[in-house]
């Protein structure tokens, strides 16, 4: 399975209503370090209020196609449908596929607000692109059929449904769309936003999902030759100074009660851990590092950068009987769903 989760704009807590000076727009966490800067919001309002504060959500989102460079009006319901479809696996349970429909479309209803208040020169006035790298996945229907080949109808009609089951929910906190960060498979307890991208959320906080631990590669070894390693450090960091012996590289200095590794000694450079992960492609920040010979051994956990809503997870509570808004609930605790106006 792909890591579903490739982005996030992490975007700060300051009200979207607030003038474009105040918000802050971050590069997609798994590309940087720590994110800084980022003001807690005040207690999640209530639905009702919501309602009265929040602009009316857009009727079809104008996408910047990579491929052609042409902005397309994409009606909410087809966007939708693509993006569930490239971002969690149609085998999926529905009520998973309902959790990640709300997630996806909260996401892009706060990128599209926030690029109205302080708009992105490069995206030459469309909401957001299909750039998996910078926003969210999205897949047209053509893509769909190749991916799903002899299960193409079956799995759109799947998604479909769980999309039109929720279209008119978001979930907010303080007001406005919240920041529905998700990734594949937690390391067994999700993390804290402000120990991955260095701003704290109230309700981006570390939530028990234990069930992911029977995911598959859950536990995942990455055996690199500590020449490549090497490289890779110089590379990125041309002042650092490594050891002569590979095992002596690594030194863990901080680690997060959810796992996730804070800080690193490098030779003489402290990274955080996420900064690593990047550097050498691991597939969580949630790692031990052992020297083989000439070889150094990255044993992670989970899949993703592990803030958020837990995909696999979610599956997981579906099928043990928890509806959509249970499984919401539990990732991004203290946040409001609700319809839009």
């Amino acid at each position: 399975m792909k890591e579903p989760f490739r982005f996030y704009l992490f975007a700060a807590a300051a009200m979207l209503a607030a003038p474009a000076a105040a918000v802050l727009t971050v590069p997609r966490p798994e590309q940087s370090g720590l994110i800084s800067g980022v003001q807690r919001p005040s207690a999640a309002v209530s639905a009702a209020e919501v309602r009265q504060t929040v602009p009316a959500p857009a009727e079809a989102y104008r996408v910047l196609r990579t491929g052609s460079g042409e902005i397309e009006e994409i009606p909410v319901r087809d966007y939708l449908i693509g993006a569930v479809a490239a971002e969690m696996p149609a085998s999926y349970a529905p009520e998973a596929l309902k959790a990640q429909a709300v997630v996806s479309h909260t996401y892009a209803e706060r990128i599209r607000l926030q690029n109205q208040r302080c708009p992105d020169a490069s995206l030459r006035g469309a909401d957001f692109s299909d750039d998996s790298a910078h926003y969210q996945a999205f897949y047209s229907a053509e893509q769909m059929r190749l991916a799903g080949g002899a299960h193409f109808a079956e799995n759109y009609d799947k998604i479909a449904d769980a999309v039109d089951a929720v279209c008119n929910l978001l979930l907010y906190a303080d007001g406005e769309p919240i920041v529905a960060a998700f990734h594949a498979v937690s390391a067994g307890k999700t993390e804290a936003s402000e120990n991955v991208w260095g701003g704290a959320l109230p309700y981006l906080v570390p939530v028990g999902s234990e069930w992911d631990s029977s995911a598959p590669h859950f536990e995942e070894e990455t055996v690199l030759a500590a020449g490549t390693v090497r490289k890779a450090l110089t590379g990125k960091y041309p002042q650092i100074v490594l050891p002569e012996e590979p095992a002596e590289w690594f030194q863990i200095t901080d680690v997060s009660a959810s796992g996730t590794v804070r800080t690193v000694r490098c030779g003489s450079e402290v990274l955080t851990g996420q900064a690593l992960r990047e550097l050498l492609s691991l597939r969580s920040a949630c790692f031990a590092v052992t020297a083989r010979g000439d070889r150094l051994v990255f044993t992670t956990k989970g899949f993703g950068h592990n803030v958020g809503m837990s995909q696999y997870g979610a599956n997981e509570l579906a099928r043990r009987g928890t509806d959509c808004a249970g499984i919401l609930a539990h990732y991004y605790p203290g946040t409001v769903l609700a319809g839009i106006p």
